[in-house]
């Protein structure tokens, strides 16, 4: 099964088991830091790999 490259509300939500006001501030949150870094972001979805290396769910 492939990855997909980015993440939605819902999934972030679903994933961390929190509300969805909760995701959304989440990903805010890291897409500014991926804005921040030179990256290029889509309100309300994450990239899949930043957030999971964020939230020590992978090295």
């Amino acid at each position: 099964m492939t990855e997909k490259s980015f993440m939605t509300v819902e999934e972030v939500a679903e994933e961390l088991r929190v509300s969805k006001s909760k995701a959304y501030e989440i990903v805010r949150q890291l897409n500014a830091e991926l804005k921040q870094k030179g990256y290029l972001t889509v309100a309300g979805r994450v990239n899949t790999r930043f957030f999971r290396k964020k939230t020590c769910y992978s090295e």
